[in-house]
């Protein structure tokens, strides 16, 4: 009897086969699509965690969660705004099973960001602190508008929200950012 190995791909489409599962993306074309998107989609995980650690975490879970989809992804931009909303409901699954346990005394995100960003330049822990001031929806929006480059339209369809909603909360945003960062307090309900 002579030996013989799988590749992952090859598990997958098994196992994928045994439970009914659509598998649509063969090794070459995952390993392409990962490499065109899964540094730019751990740098949001990142940014909307605050927590490196959970950011690698999360980035597995959502590449598995979008093999493992019962949906036709037609093109390439398609998989990609999927990706992203699995990997952002990750997240937000994630803040509120954090929120549910009791808080730790003395572990804050605040000071974990303070921690982590000691040898870095003061500019970018200002931005930083600034950022993990502002709400989850908040950086969700900023980071995939600024440092992502999204549309608006494919930040609707990553948060679930509609595209005549993303200007005005991206406004309020970058306004309650820019107060944050200026020291100020941002006015509840109103622009800061």
């Amino acid at each position: 009897m002579t030996p013989f190995s799988l590749t992952n791909v090859e598990h997958l489409e098994a196992a994928a086969s045994e439970l009914d599962v659509a598998f649509e993306m063969d090794e070459d074309t995952f390993r392409a699509f990962y490499d065109r998107t899964a540094r730019q989609l751990w740098a949001y995980l990142a940014r909307i965690t605050g927590d490196r650690q959970a950011a690698d975490d999360l980035l597995q879970e959502a590449y598995y969660r979008l093999l493992r989809a019962k949906v036709a992804l037609t093109d390439e931009a398609h998989r990609r705004h999927y990706l992203f909303k699995i990997a952002t409901n990750l997240a937000r699954d994630g803040y509120r099973r954090k929120a549910a346990l009791p808080e730790v005394a003395g572990a804050s995100i605040e000071t974990d960001v303070r921690d982590a960003a000691a040898d870095r330049t003061e500019a970018r822990l200002d931005v930083r602190l600034a950022f993990s001031r502002l709400k989850r929806r908040e950086r969700e929006l900023l980071w995939l508008a600024y440092a992502q480059g999204s549309s608006h339209e494919e930040i609707g369809a990553a948060l679930g929200l509609k595209t005549g909603s993303i200007k005005p909360l991206l406004f309020r945003a970058k306004h309650k950012l820019a107060a944050v960062l200026r020291g100020h307090r941002p006015e509840a309900g109103g622009h800061a």
